[in-house]
This record gives structure tokens, sequence and C-alpha cells, in this order.
């Protein structure tokens, strides 16, 4: 039982790797937080019992050497400019995915987190040069600007349990576009004098890069080389080089691959099971892996590597400060310890829901938030967490005793913005549920992934019409994961305010009495008895041979030489296909895919994961009800 629950986490057979990429995103950095809030505390806790062990050692230096050429530098800076372009990298794909596969290929959808975003780096900027004008510290207005997004998911996790996803994913749509701009801050701002040689020659690895991607070339080690060309040559150049990292993410396109890629790829596989070659097992490798965006594969390299070892180390190197009792009295009367701290703690949430609040009303709600205004507030407290982009930009502006105070004042926001954001969701949770609800996930319309809408004169349906939550699955009969997802549907059918449709998805390649399984189904269908066959097929997926078909019709009762013609004259043939077409539409490519009020499920399928999507998707129903109530 324990193996079948684990088994249902998975996300289904085609799509565990790529089609969940912003939960997936979520669960990592959430995850990883941890690690991050450890290193910082290791770095504390070294900095303060062996102050000079701690700066000897990152000040190592380092030196790697071609011939007559030499790169050397301390171990801080390979970390800081060097590792930290992987967590850029990561950084820009998932900006790159969000555009192609999140919320914001709604590209109005972009109007409101692009201007919040904005607003909420101007207003904390402002704030600390109101306390730093004209001061030795104003130089470093930078690193007032950048939620360190990963951290404060993580700290929303502890800090809003209970709070729905889509709050998380409000937080992250938004502040995508602060390290964006940070990294454009820093190549423009904070770089050295520039060299304008090594810059072009940037410029063009990173020119050719984007060309071998438009062509389409699939050798990793051509773009390895000219994203090195790329890093080193920035590097000579005086731009932070950690630049090159986001560049690259932008170009790299996310998308799901298609059932005609698909069953290509189970084609090469199929070839290998029959002839075992290593030239065999090679094609089939390469085709499997191709099928899958370059963003996906990326993400799936880099994005563990950044969040658990290399965000963590960066930490570790740089978090490190004295802390005494004169140090603390001096700090925070700092202009730039009181810039930092309420730049972020008071601008951020300030300028998050001014401008969303002005531009729904200004818009007369064609631009509103994607959550409640209890989501927005959140959102806007613990996007008062910065740390990794500002920390580095701290390295970059300041040294000494101004870069202590710096960090002691990202370290204290990181303290008083959990605490805001715990707050803001500890009032939420005294609201009655219907209050609660319109505060976390807002009146927005969400977008539609179900292309296809429910169609009772066509469509099988198991429960009340008139139920607020409708649940699809594209299925396939002889699929296993559908097979393990049916006692999790059974038992989430018992809640009265539901229905589910099944519509069919036989992957042939794959599964060769699919396709049969699937008329025999509708010819049962046809005499009134599909829900009885498709629980029968379901329940024995290993035997859907012809005789085991017309043994399941003489136990149902059924006119056996009507479903025997019905099924040798391939009767339901079209209207199988109609639903794969559906599905092709509704770019769904692997089964079981679950669809609740027309947005489609990502992540687990067992009962808990479920009845959670049903539960919020209820209550956005109700919002709506109540909405075109008062209409």
């Amino acid at each position: 039982m324990a193996d079948f629950g684990a088994r249902l986490s998975q996300r289904t057979a085609w799509t565990r790797e790529f089609a969940a990429p912003m939960r997936a995103f979520l669960r990592t950095e959430a995850g990883s937080s941890g690690v991050l809030a450890a290193a910082i505390v290791v770095a504390l806790v070294w900095a303060n019992v062996a102050p000079d062990s701690y700066e000897s050692f990152w000040h190592m230096d380092l030196s790697l050497r071609l011939g007559s050429g030499e790169l050397s530098m301390d171990l801080m800076e390979w970390i800081n400019s060097g590792l930290m372009t992987l967590f850029f990298l990561v950084v820009g794909l998932e900006a790159r995915r969000e555009f192609d596969l999140g919320d914001l290929r709604d590209r109005s959808r972009f109007v409101l987190p692009l201007v919040a975003g904005v607003a909420g780096m101007v207003l904390p900027v402002l704030i600390f040069l109101a306390f730093n004008l004209g001061g030795e510290g104003a130089h470093g207005w930078g690193v007032a600007m950048s939620t360190d997004t990963a951290l404060a998911l993580g700290l929303l996790a502890l800090v809003g349990r209970g709070v729905p996803d889509r709050v998380r994913v409000f937080l992250l749509t938004v502040f995508v576009v602060d390290d964006l701009i940070a990294l454009l801050v820093i190549a423009v701002v904070y770089s050295d004098d520039l060299s304008w040689m090594p810059l072009m020659i940037g410029v063009a690895a990173f020119a050719v890069l984007v060309a071998v991607s438009v062509l389409g070339f699939r050798k990793p080690p051509i773009y390895v080389a000219l994203g090195i060309v790329t890093w080193a040559a920035l590097l000579e150049s005086g731009v932070d080089p950690v630049v090159a990292g986001l560049a690259i993410g932008l170009t790299a396109p996310a998308y799901t691959p298609g059932r005609d890629e698909l069953e290509q790829a189970s084609g090469l596989f199929r070839l290998f099971r029959e002839q075992p070659t290593p030239e065999l097992a090679r094609t089939a490798t390469v085709g499997l892996t191709s099928t899958l965006s370059p963003n996906d594969r990326l993400q799936h390299f880099y994005h563990p590597w950044t969040s658990y070892l290399i965000v963590p180390l960066f930490g570790l190197a740089n978090a490190g400060i004295t802390i005494n009792l004169d140090f603390l009295a001096e700090a925070y009367t700092s202009p730039i310890t009181l810039g930092i701290l309420v730049g972020y703690v008071v601008g951020k949430p300030v300028a998050v829901m001014a401008t969303s609040w002005l531009l729904a009303r200004s818009s007369r709600g064609r631009f509103r938030p994607l959550v409640g205004w209890a989501g927005v507030a959140g959102s806007g407290t613990i996007a008062g967490i910065g740390f990794t982009v500002s920390l580095l930009i701290a390295t970059l502006a300041f040294d000494g005793p101004e870069l202590a105070e710096a960090k002691l004042g990202l370290l204290s926001s990181v303290v008083a913005a959990s605490l805001l954001t715990w707050l803001v969701f500890r009032a939420t949770a005294l609201l009655s549920p219907p209050k609660k609800a319109v505060a976390l996930l807002g009146e927005a319309d969400q977008l539609v992934d179900l292309v296809e809408p429910v169609d009772p004169e066509r469509d099988h349906i198991r429960g009340p019409e008139s139920a607020s939550v409708t649940l699809v699955e594209y299925g396939d009969f002889e699929c296993p994961y559908c097979g393990m997802a049916e006692p999790v549907v059974r038992d989430i059918l018992r809640d009265d305010d539901l229905r589910f449709v099944w519509r069919h998805l036989p992957l042939s390649d794959v599964h060769p009495r699919a396709q049969i399984a699937a008329e025999a189904a509708e010819a049962a269908g046809e005499q009134n008895a599909f829900w009885e066959m498709h629980d029968l097929l379901l329940a024995n997926q290993d035997k859907l041979q012809a005789a085991d078909l017309l043994r399941y019709a003489d136990q149902l009762g059924l006119d056996q030489q009507r479903f025997h013609e019905d099924i040798k004259r391939h009767v339901a043939a079209a209207r199988v296909a109609q639903d794969v077409e559906t599905a092709d539409l509704s770019g769904v490519s692997g089964t079981p895919t679950f669809f609740i009020n027309g947005q489609r499920h990502y992540g687990a399928y067992d009962v808990a994961t479920l009845t959670q999507a049903i539960k919020t998707a209820r209550a956005r129903a109700a919002i709506l009800h109540l909405r075109s109530g008062d209409a």
C-alpha cells in the first residue's frame, strides 16, 4: 500500500519530468531554503568564532592555467562570478518557462506583475536613497532592490502554511522581474571600466549561441563551449559575467512534447528492445531526450545543483559578519542598514499593494491581481526578503564596515519580513471561509486549458450535472498509471458536489489493446453500460483481448451480438478519435491527465493532492457565483 501511494505521488508517465514546471520549481525552492538558512547560520557562527579563518579561507587564490594563459580569482570571486552564473541561468530558464507555459503566456497578464515588480524595486531604492542621500553609502542603492525569490518561497511555506499555490505562483511571477532588472543594474552600474574588445567577443559568442539554438543544433558541447567563451569574455571586459547565465537561460524555449514526437521516441525504444545494440541504445536515448524542450533538460540538470549547493555555498561565503554589541549599536543607526531594512520591510509591500490596487482600479478590473488582496499583501511582505542578488550587489558596492552593515540590514529584513507575513496570513485565517477564499484567491478569471468544454450530450459524466466542480480525465484503459488513479477517483467521487468526465486517449504505440478497449467501452455505452464497462476494463488491464471483452459484455448482460458487431466494424472509432483530437488541442500527450474546472492539474494525483485542488476550485467557483449574483 505504501508503494502504491508512492507511485501515485509521481506524475503521469509522459509528463512527470516536464508537465508541472511551476510546481516543481516551487517545491525545489521551498526545500532548498532550509539548506540556505543553515548555510547562513554556519557562516555567522564561523565568522564570529574564527573570523580570521573565515576571511582567509574565502580569499584564498585559485588559478586555472592553459598554456601561457591564466585565470586567477579568490574562492569568493569564483563563487560570486562563476558558480552564480549557473544560478542566474536557472532564473532565466524559469522566466522563459513562465512566458511559454505559465500564466504569462497570456501577455496581458504580464502587465500587473511587470508594473508591481518594477514598483517593488523603485520604492525601496528611493527609501534607501532618502536615508543615504549625500552620504558615502548612496552608491550602494542597488542592494535594496531585489527579492530573493528562492528564500522567500521557502519561508512562505513555513509562515504561510495552508496558503494556496496560487499565492506562491503570484509571488514568483511578480518578482521574476526583480532578478532580470537587478542583473542589468549589475552589468551597467556595478561593473568595472569596460574593455570593448572582450565585450564584443562575448556578444558575438552569445549571438552564435542563439543562432545555433534557432537552427536546432542538438550537440551540448557546442553550447557549453559558446557559453564558456561568453562568460570569459564578459569577465575580461569588466561586465559581471553572471549576466551570461541569465541571457542564455532566456533563449531556451519551453514546450510540452506532442504525441507525434512521443510516438517516434517509443518507436525507437521498440527497435532497441528488438535489437539491443549500443548504436540503437544511443539512438533511443537521443530520441527520448529530444522530445523534451531545451528548457526542461537544462532545468532538470541545473536546478537541484543551484538550489542545494551553489546558492547555499554563496550564502556560506558571503553571509559571515562579526557581531558584537558595539557593532549592532552602530549598525542599527547606520543609514546603510536602516535604508536596506526599511526599504525592504516597508517599501516592498507598500509598492506591491499600492501598484496592484491602482492598476486594478484605473483599468476598471481589466488588470487585476491573480490572487486576492490577502495574497497580494502576503506576497508583498515576504518579498521584503532580499539576500542572494542583493548580497552579490553589496559585495560589489561596499567593503569593510559598510559591507558588514549592508549584510546586517539584509539579514534583519529576512526576520522582519517573515514575521510580517506570518501576521498577514494569521489574520486572514481568522476570517470566515467565504471571506478567506476571496481574500486569498481573488476574483480574477483563470486561464482555461481545456479547449473543448464538457458537453453533457456527448461526454460520459459521472456525478450530478449541477456540481460546481468538474474533473476531466484523459485516460487509457491499458495505462497502468490510469489503473492506479482509478481508486483515487472513486474515493474523491464520494463528494456530492463533483462530477467526473472520462475522455479517451489510447496510447496505441505503447498500449496495443488500448484502442480496442476504448471502442469496447463506447459499444457498452450504446447499451447504457459505459461506466460499468469502464470499471471492468480498468480493473482488468492485463486482460483486454477480444475474448475478454466479450466475457465482460456477457457479465454485464449486454446484447453480445450487437456488442461484437460494433467492435468488429469499429463503430466507435470516430467517437474515440474525437476525444483524441480534443486532447491534442489541449496539449495533452500522456495519461492520466486531469483538468479541474477547465484548468490542467499538474503534479501528483493522490487523494490528498486532488482533494485540495478540488477544494480550491470549489472556492473559486463560489467566488465567481457570488460575483455573477452581485452583477
